[in-house]
């Protein structure tokens, strides 16, 4: 015979009325009654904590949501703001060529419209590479061509065609230069 059927169901099922009996202490139906509402109070106030914190975590996805989606679309905002300047001073530029054809007021308004534009780039990190002069470097340059000199050492930039960008220390786009070789 297996120990499980030596006991009987009684004595299997535990049960509060079986406990307290077990101690010496009887509870009455009141008290069992009591001691279910005040279990049945706590299972409640923890229910609705659990509601409330769903509900908050709801709010706090759709939120994050939210600002992600208008930290996308509005991101540039700031930038744009500061180029409208430099496209003000453009159209200012231009206006003023075709009605004055004063060479020299020209030039430096276009020398201050690039300054402002300059400026603008600098204030949001991005940052101009002109290498003439220096080692050509393949992280940075993108080699165009190469030119026989003595002039300076093999592998130096002589000529930059176009000049690269570097956005917060990251590559946005190589210099285009071309670079010396041995004669």
């Amino acid at each position: 015979m297996d120990k499980e059927q030596e006991y009987s169901d009684e004595e299997l099922t535990e049960t509060p009325e079986n406990k307290a009996s077990g101690n010496g202490e009887d509870l009455s139906h009141e008290e069992l009654g009591r001691l279910l509402e005040d279990a049945r109070s706590k299972a409640d106030e923890h229910w609705d904590q659990v509601v409330r914190t769903r509900a908050e975590m709801d709010n706090l996805k759709k939120r994050h949501q939210r600002e992600l989606e208008n930290a996308h679309k509005y991101g540039l905002e700031k930038f744009v703001g500061e180029l409208l300047g430099v496209r003000d001073s453009l159209e200012l530029g231009f206006n003023a060529a075709q009605e004055n054809h004063d060479v020299e007021k020209l030039l430096e308004g276009t020398e201050l419209t690039l300054k402002m534009l300059a400026d603008a780039m600098n204030k949001f990190g991005v940052e101009q590479i002109d290498p003439e002069g220096e080692p050509f470097n393949p992280e940075l340059h993108q080699a165009m061509g190469m030119v026989p000199t003595n002039d300076v050492p093999p592998n130096t930039v002589v000529n930059v065609v176009q000049k690269g960008y570097l956005l917060n220390g990251r590559l946005v786009r190589p210099a285009m230069v071309m670079v010396s070789q041995a004669a």
